[in-house]
Order: C-alpha cells, then structure tokens, then sequence
C-alpha cells in the first residue's frame, strides 16, 4: 500500500505519548478491578442541567443545520464577553474565532503563526499534545524547563538563551496543565519583553483560568501585547464540559479573519445545537462559580490529605485540576513509580515525565474524584511510598 505522509507520521514519531499507563488503568477497571483514576482531567460529574436542557430545546427548535465557519453570531459575541473577562481586555465579536474544542484552538493557533521550518518554544511542564501540535506545523521547537524548586515559574533569561533568528512564537499555559502552577505577573512580565524585543507571537493557553482564583493574569492585558497574543480557551474546564468540543482563540482581528480560512478546511463550523446551548452556558454561567468552588476544595483536601508524607513534596498546585507531587526521593524514575504505584495500590497517576523533562520525578494527580475517594487515594499513595522505600532500603 501507499506509504501515508512524512507530515503525519511525524506527529508522535517515537508512537509514545505519555498515556500508557492511564489506558492500561482503565482497560483494567474496565475489565472490573476497583482503581482509582486520577490519571485524566474529565470531570467526575456531567454538564449543568440548564446547559443540557438549552442543547435539548435548542434541537427541539430545529437548531440541526451548518453554522458560519467562525461561529454563530450569538456565540462570537459570548466568547468576546468571557475572553474579556479573562484577559481583561476590551473584546470584540470579530477578535475571537469558535473552534471544537481548545486543542483545536490551540492547534489553528501554530498553524496561524507558524510556518514549515519556523522555529518555536514551549514552557515544560507542558500539556501532551504541544510537541505534537508544532510538528503538525512542520516547525521546529525548542522546550524551556521551568524549576520545580521555584515552583515551576519561567525563567526569562533560559528563554532568552533559546531564541533563534527564526523563532516565531511562545507557547505558555497558565494555570498550568500539569503542575497547577500561575504565573506571576512577574514571570508574565518577563515573557512579554521578550516577545516585544524579538517581535514575536505569544500562544497563551489559558483553558483553566477559571480554576486560578484571583491569581490568574492573563499575558494579553499586558502593555503591547494585545496585537501579538492569542489566547486559547474552552468551555470543557470552566463550564463542565469536555464532551461538548467548545473552545475559541481570541487575537487580533486581522489575524482571527484570516483563521476563518483554516476553519473552512478543518472544521467547517460547529454543531449547530450545541452552539446554542454552549452560547447560553456562556451568558448565564451555568456552573462556573461551583466548578471553581469544587476544585479548590478538592485541592485543599489533596493537599492535606499528603501533608507530612515522607519523601514526597507537593510542587506548584496552586490553580486548575491538579495537584504536583515530587516523589524523587522515593523513586526518581516516575513512570516507574506509575507503574507500581497502579499494581500495588490500584491508584492511576499520570508520570511527570509525559510532561517534559522538567517534571521528571513527578506524578500528576487529577482531581476529578470526590472528596472520599480522593482521600483514600493518598492513603494509598502515602502507604506505597513508605512501603517502597522500606523494600528499597
């Protein structure tokens, strides 16, 4: 047979992407052994009725047909509001371009900015799918660590040091996936000057800004940003729903128009129902408030719930759905730790090391369980890594 293209092959070129030992739990949960999954960041509880009860009328009025390759007037407008209200910056309808889901925001984002041997720097800890979204760009990247020791906040001067002659764009992610860490206005600062020296795109993921309390600032309210950021966002963290693929990229109005192309070939717009539901979700914030609410509870509970463990230290875990956890001194390999951690205790952790090199040694805890179930699960983590440290010596 034909041999598929280099471009897709490419993608994940080494046929790892750091999931293994989440499938393999629940493969076997599936097959009835009694795991605690806290390797993936899908809510443990469904979408907000009203935002259900919008989809089902909306289909009951006939909303089953092609939408405008941008997005519905209605539901343009509602992203401009909460992009304005996350970044802070006055927003228009035609700043902002609806997408199914944040990954494919975040993936229109690098083919806007990104051409065939761009060159491109991403913040580690990163979200999986950022090496593989540049390489579908067919762009060369260079991956900064940020410190664990410093609470996973970037450092300008490494960023700096990875410039090259054509370095296009910045990919961030604040509140963090995985670490939990927000940047600080500070750290922010020092991107932006380096984006305005070198004139260059700033990609801003900030999916989970909901989840950061008073703490998240977005990059684009800083001076001399606003025409050379974008933002990508969803409604899957803030308003409950992952399975619904709603997410946008706000920017520039020239550069937003010229994404509509992208759509056209992608995407072809959205589902019409579900655009509407998703535009009233937006307009009354179904959920937002207790969705927030309930992961900083949840994150307060995980914490001290770990509090005085042995050898494991909590790092970042200040916003967003997860909670960090250096276990290096109990086990410096973390898929390894994964590993025996899921045959030992039946708990699923995602290694820190699917996240870039920066959180090897790491495991990364959803909180998408109850309250319970979450403190049973660092009962177990607790437990293991005495027990582990006890056969080591």
């Amino acid at each position: 047979m034909p041999q598929p293209s280099s471009r897709i092959r490419g993608i994940v070129p080494s046929g790892k992407d750091g999931w293994e030992v989440h499938f393999a739990a629940y493969g076997r949960k599936a097959a009835g052994e009694h795991i605690i999954m806290l390797s993936v960041g899908d809510h443990d509880f469904h979408t907000p009725q009203p935002t259900v009860e919008a989809a089902v009328e909306a289909l009951r009025e006939g909303h089953h047909h092609y939408t405008p390759l941008p997005g519905l007037p209605r539901l343009r407008a509602a992203m401009a509001n909460l992009s304005q209200q996350c970044t802070g910056v006055p927003t228009t309808a035609s700043q902002v371009i609806a997408t199914p889901g944040g990954q494919a925001a975040l993936y229109a984002a690098a083919q806007a900015t990104l051409d065939r041997g761009d060159h491109a720097i991403m913040l580690a800890p990163y979200y999986a799918t950022y090496p593989g979204t540049f390489r579908s760009a067919e762009a060369d990247f260079t991956v900064v660590e940020t410190r664990a020791e410093n609470g996973f906040q970037p450092d300008s001067a490494s960023i700096e040091k990875a410039i090259r002659p054509n370095t296009r764009c910045i990919l961030i992610n604040s509140p963090n996936n995985p670490t939990g860490a927000v940047y600080t206005r500070q750290s922010l600062e020092g991107i932006a000057d380096i984006c305005r020296r070198h004139d260059l795109w700033l990609l801003s993921d900030e999916v989970y800004w909901t989840l950061g309390g008073d703490r998240h600032l977005s990059p684009r309210a800083l001076p001399g940003m606003e025409d050379r950021t974008l933002v990508i966002n969803s409604m899957s963290k803030s308003h409950g729903m992952t399975g619904w693929r709603i997410g946008w990229v706000t920017g520039p109005k020239t550069i937003v128009t010229q994404m509509i192309s992208l759509n056209l070939v992608t995407t072809y717009g959205l589902t019409d129902f579900v655009s509407h539901a998703a535009s009233e979700a937006m307009e009354q914030g179904y959920g937002v408030a207790e969705i927030a609410a309930r992961y900083a509870a949840r994150r307060g509970v995980m914490v001290e719930a770990l509090s005085g463990a042995n050898d494991i230290v909590v790092r970042g875990s200040e916003g967003g759905m997860y909670v960090m956890l250096d276990v290096r001194a109990v086990e410096p390999d973390c898929e390894k730790f994964a590993w025996a951690l899921l045959d030992a205790e039946k708990v699923s952790v995602m290694p820190g090391a699917s996240f870039g090199d920066a959180a090897a040694g790491h495991i990364r805890l959803s909180l998408c369980q109850p309250d319970d179930i979450l403190e049973e699960a660092a009962r177990r983590i607790r437990h293991f890594a005495s027990n582990y440290r006890s056969k080591a010596a």
